[in-house]
């Protein structure tokens, strides 16, 4: 037995070998102990807290630092070993190449959680804290982007070349896709000032209909119709944009015109009329009523209310039900609605002389 364990392969012996494998089976117990029972036990604890960036470290431990200090232990006993120098650069760069995965990956899982949490202390809304995924991704690419210089740079490579390199790929790539990184600059203006959301009804132009997505190139909006609309983001910043959501209430104006020959007691008692109709509506609040003008067919009154509620269905039913109180009112105090119609009078002369003149064809047309 000693034999064999003493026997030498590629410069260590079989004791060695041994010793090292049991050197990683005992701190993968120890790290597998750690992990189900002191983390278990801090995450209960942390649990019970307000603050969420405690929680945000145990993940961290539970997803990085832990497998990453196996990975540790483990090259350091390797290292322990005698190994041929191209064995050994193999292992070193191996280890280089798993301690830049997992910096990366471990600031970025920071980073996105880090502005979740922020988010969720400011009470976003959850359409809103999904799109921080969209953001991110820019802040991801340039994370691995920088790993990769740093990898570059301990492996000896010139990285000086290298960035240059990238700055002249960088101009070339930005002239290329002049659209594609002006619509992902709107995008971030989208997301930190904030004019609609998803959720949001909004009319852009000649388009109107429900943010359904904000993505890093377009926007989705959801049509009355059902027809999905696609907008750049260039062009939704660059247009006026009116978001009925965020409305707190509505303001209505409209007219009503009567007949000319209507007793001005009846004009009088319009407003009032028409004042106490609104006031009686559980949702509206009361402007004015006024005689505006008089029209060409029509005494017109110009009638101004308020909603109070932005939902669009509350404010149709509202102006359903005074619209039809006005009607009725009219109705039981004999006032008339105008609508467009010509009445023609004529004098007495202009009577006589009309009668005169079929007067004349009557004669005629019997001599004749």
């Amino acid at each position: 037995m000693d034999e064999i364990l003493n026997r030498i392969v590629w410069g260590n012996r079989v004791y060695d070998y041994a010793m090292a494998a049991g050197g990683m089976l005992l701190a993968l117990i120890i790290l597998r102990l750690i992990k189900k029972q002191v983390l278990v036990f801090v995450k209960k604890l942390t649990s019970r807290t307000d603050n969420h960036f405690d929680d945000l470290l145990v993940d961290l431990t539970e997803k990085f630092l832990l497998p990453y200090l196996y990975l540790f232990i483990n090259y350091s006993i390797l290292n322990i070993l005698q190994w041929p120098d191209k064995a050994k650069g193999i292992i070193s760069v191996a280890f280089m190449f798993i301690t830049i995965y997992y910096l990366i990956r471990a600031l970025n899982f920071v980073i996105h959680h880090s502005v979740v949490i922020y988010m969720q202390s400011k009470e976003e809304p959850p359409e809103r804290i999904k799109q921080v995924d969209g953001m991110l991704i820019v802040v991801k690419i340039l994370t691995w982007a920088m790993g990769l210089v740093m990898l570059a740079d301990n492996l000896g490579y010139d990285i000086t070349t290298i960035v240059a390199g990238l700055g002249v790929g960088g101009i070339a790539i930005a002239l290329a896709a002049q659209n594609i990184l002006g619509d992902l600059f709107n995008y971030l203006v989208i997301f930190f000032d904030k004019p609609f959301e998803i959720g949001d009804f909004i009319v852009t132009g000649d388009n109107s209909g429900v943010v359904e997505k904000i993505g890093i190139k377009t926007t989705h909006v959801r049509s009355l119709d059902g027809q999905q609309l696609i907008m750049t983001n260039t062009e939704m910043a660059k247009s006026v944009i009116q978001n009925f959501k965020r409305l707190k209430r509505r303001r209505i104006t409209f007219s009503v015109g009567v007949v000319y020959y209507t007793a001005s007691q009846k004009l009088r008692k319009i407003p009032p009329m028409i004042e106490k109709i609104i006031i009686d509506q559980e949702n509206a609040t009361y402007d004015r009523v006024h005689l505006k003008s008089f029209g060409d067919f029509s005494i017109n009154y110009e009638i101004v209310y308020y909603v109070e509620s932005p939902d669009y269905i509350t404010y149709m039913n509202t102006h359903h039900e005074i619209s039809l109180n006005i009607f009725e009112q009219f109705e039981k105090n004999g006032i008339e609605f105008a609508f467009p119609t010509q009445t023609l009078f004529l004098n007495r002369q202009e009577e006589a002389g009309e009668e005169k003149n079929n007067n004349h064809r009557l004669v005629k047309d019997s001599l004749s």
